[in-house]
């Protein structure tokens, strides 16, 4: 794998495809910098081997040219967490953006607007990729969350820097953490899939059961392997079609060796609101007119003994509503078993939007080994996919 640290950009410019595309207020102010805070140690590497940085990266989903889409509202923020003031250009090819790249010093940083304001960005278009390679001499791709996509900034443009590519520092680091759950991985090695659907899930399941040791299956999906089983679910969510496929999940579980773990209790609520009535039933007697919204205390009992004898940790979705404080005692108790077995040598891995969404908002973060920056692209490579933006920088 050739990485930033494979090259001196001693008096080069990097071209980075970085993922700033950061949720912002009604007044255009960054209300989360994780993204950009993730792509700073390259930008930094690269300054300090005495190299200048051009920034490109999508915001939004814009028809053409929006303001409210410009990447020009975040450069006061970018500035301010690199600790330099970052130029910017309104446009990402031409003359304009061709002039402000060749004027950039040792030590500088430019940032693009929005590739998305050009069509030829999603399109993968080849003379769009071939006229954003003129603003750098070497390419880094330091951007996950897109790397699912075959667009040109992401992808295509690759192909003009023969020798000259590399993976930035988050990537690289993307890249490890999802091997050392698949390729090099520590037994044993236990999988937690929350969230609503099987049906979301089910080329990750298959793709992961010739990998794991023990599969933790929580949350709404959880409720059509009971059903399956001849469970009463009440009220409970349900993909009544996927039945059949839940069957044939636990089947080759057990062909394979692997344990399958099911909720054995959970929160049932009178009503899908935190003002609700609940009670505590057994998963496969939820009676009607209730539905189950969390893991029950026997449950995380259980599933934190499973985590806290394992070596090695996936969590791909919450166990329970979390964003109902009422309903957020599983998914906070299944972060602190993982915890306690990350502060004991196990290495664990979080990724999937809902699931950095609750490690972040209780306090995780910094308590597990590493929290993944891309939705799509992270369930992508669970499911076993190549994905484009890497596979552009191992082509020769």
């Amino acid at each position: 794998m050739t990485t930033i640290n494979d090259f001196n950009f001693k008096n080069k410019k990097a071209l980075i495809r970085v993922d700033f595309n950061v949720p912002l207020d009604e007044n255009f102010k960054v209300t989360d910098t994780t993204r950009i805070e993730a792509a700073k140690p390259t930008i930094i590497k690269i300054l300090e081997d005495g190299g200048s940085c051009v920034l490109m990266s999508h915001l939004g989903r814009p028809k053409g040219v929006s303001p409210e889409f410009s990447l020009s509202h975040i450069v006061d923020t970018v500035s301010e967490i690199i600790g330099v003031q970052v130029k910017f250009v309104d446009d990402c090819v031409g003359e304009e953006a061709e002039k402000a790249a060749a004027e950039l010093e040792p030590g500088e940083v430019l940032l693009l607007e929005n590739l998305r304001f050009h069509d030829e960005e999603k399109n993968g278009d080849v003379d769009f990729a071939k006229k954003l390679s003129k603003l750098g001499d070497i390419y880094v791709n330091d951007a996950f969350g897109t790397a699912h996509r075959a667009h040109a900034s992401t992808t295509v443009v690759a192909q003009f820097f023969k020798g000259k590519k590399c993976f930035g520092a988050l990537l690289a680091k993307e890249i490890v953490s999802i091997n050392k759950v698949f390729k090099d991985s520590e037994k044993p090695v236990t999988a937690i899939l929350g969230g609503a659907k099987v049906s979301s899930k089910i080329t990750v399941i298959e793709n992961i059961l010739d990998k794991v040791d023990h599969l933790i299956i929580g949350g709404g999906m959880s409720f059509t392997f009971i059903k399956a089983q001849g469970g009463s679910i009440g009220d409970s969510i349900c993909e009544d079609d996927k039945q059949e496929l839940a069957l044939d999940i636990l089947k080759q579980a057990k062909e394979k060796g692997v344990r399958v773990h099911l909720p054995v209790d959970v929160i049932a609520a009178d009503a899908f609101s935190n003002d609700a009535n609940t009670q505590v039933v057994d998963i496969f007697h939820i009676p009607d007119g209730w539905q189950g919204v969390d893991a029950g205390p026997k449950t995380n009992v259980a599933f934190s003994m499973i985590i806290a004898q394992s070596k090695t940790i996936l969590w791909n979705g919450p166990v329970g509503v979390f964003e109902m404080p009422k309903f957020a005692k599983g998914t906070i108790e299944l972060g602190n078993a993982i915890a306690d077995a990350t502060a004991d040598g196990a290495f664990s891995l979080v990724g999937g939007g809902d699931s950095v969404a609750a490690v972040k908002q209780f306090g995780f973060e910094h308590k597990v080994s590493y929290v993944s920056t891309g939705g799509g692209a992270m369930l992508e490579m669970l499911e076993g996919k190549t994905l484009p933006g890497i596979a552009a920088i191992y082509e020769d």
